[in-house]
């Protein structure tokens, strides 16, 4: 799992790879450590405030000390929760340096970071789902809902966590994790605009990597597949006869729109470029593309520029289909344009009644 997140900061060549997890938040208590290493993540989904009931309810009391007691026995329901996660940290932490984490999709309450902060805990809460799901891929450990059957296998590790600041806002990076099966590519930029070109571009190389994946296959690039598919097509076309041969010689036309495009937006001659490419395909096997550093012919599977099977499929399915609808189309307004003209006509010329 591939999760994008952005920073407003520095300059694009800071964008990288972070082979972990990267929130948009941070600790909400002071004293809470902003940095552990080799520390223990314990990912959970469980309240640690105290929360009103559903329904309208109260309690009476005859005297200041039944008070008391009932509130202590309110927060007694947090701190039994605080402790228990207390006793896990000492039990597999104990005098080491290691460190102890909670990332807690719901609240923690006042009382309770002060609890934890003393401890030398880091408690995240109000995680995003999002988060919670990719903490227990990037770290491993399980995300409990039960602090009761807690055991220390179901902690996840990382060797690093740390807290950036940056104006207002807060960022917990999760790093050098055992086995990563979930990491960040941290997109960086001075502006809006440069992050915005930057994510865009990041999008586009995931999704050609997971269609490569999914498809088990590629086709070279640098226009070597229209190249290819011209060429074949004018074999083709001597195969046939009639005016279908003007038919094929369009599609074949229309394929070699995409190697003038590189050319044109690389600066070169399009024609020129063609003909080179056209020369150097005629007679191998190997597949031509267009090099747009020199404006000449080379091999592109030579040079590693390859392109999805399933978009070039989807390419030659959509345009065959865009075009006979349009041909229809055509042929649907000439009907028309034929039949009001006869209406017309007729409406001028009426026949005279027997």
């Amino acid at each position: 799992m591939v999760e994008i997140m952005t920073m407003e900061h520095k300059t694009e060549m800071d964008t990288k790879l972070v082979k972990g997890l990267v929130m948009d938040h941070g600790a909400r208590h002071p004293d809470m450590p902003k940095k552990v290493s080799d520390a223990f993540i314990l990912t959970c989904n469980i309240s640690l405030e105290y929360e009103k009931s559903e329904v309208n309810s109260g309690f009476f009391y005859k005297s200041a000390d039944e008070r008391e007691k009932l509130v202590k026995a309110e927060r007694a329901f947090c701190d039994d929760k605080i402790q228990q996660i207390i006793d896990l940290k000492r039990a597999v932490v104990g005098n080491t340096d290691k460190g102890f984490v909670i990332v807690n999709q719901k609240g923690v309450d006042p009382n309770s970071l002060d609890a934890l902060a003393r401890e030398g805990i880091v408690a995240l809460r109000r995680a995003k789902r999002r988060n919670m799901e990719r903490i227990v891929l990037a770290c491993g450990g399980t995300a409990v809902n039960n602090l009761d059957d807690v055991k220390p296998e179901d902690l996840g590790h990382a060797g690093l966590f740390y807290e950036h600041v940056l104006g207002d806002d807060k960022y917990s990076f999760i790093e050098e994790c055992d086995n990563p099966q979930s990491v960040t590519i941290l997109i960086k930029g001075p502006n809006k605009h440069t992050i915005t070109q930057i994510k865009d571009a990041v999008r586009d190389g995931l999704r050609a990597v997971k269609n490569a994946i999914e498809d088990g296959m590629v086709v070279p690039g640098a226009g070597a597949f229209e190249i290819a598919v011209y060429q074949a097509l004018q074999e083709y076309k001597n195969e046939v006869k009639g005016k279908q041969r003007l038919g094929v010689q369009a599609f074949a036309d229309a394929m070699l729109i995409i190697p003038k495009c590189l050319a044109q937006n690389a600066g070169h001659d399009a024609q020129d470029c063609l003909v080179k490419m056209l020369q150097e395909h005629k007679g191998l096997d190997r597949c031509v593309g267009l090099d747009l550093g020199t404006g000449e012919a080379m091999y592109p599977a030579e040079a590693g520029i390859w392109d999805n099977y399933c978009v070039k499929k989807q390419l030659l399915n959509s345009c065959t289909v865009i075009s006979s609808n349009l041909l229809i189309v055509d042929e649907v307004m000439r009907a028309g344009m034929s039949s009001s003209k006869d209406n017309s006509l007729r409406d001028q010329h009426p026949q005279p009644h027997q």
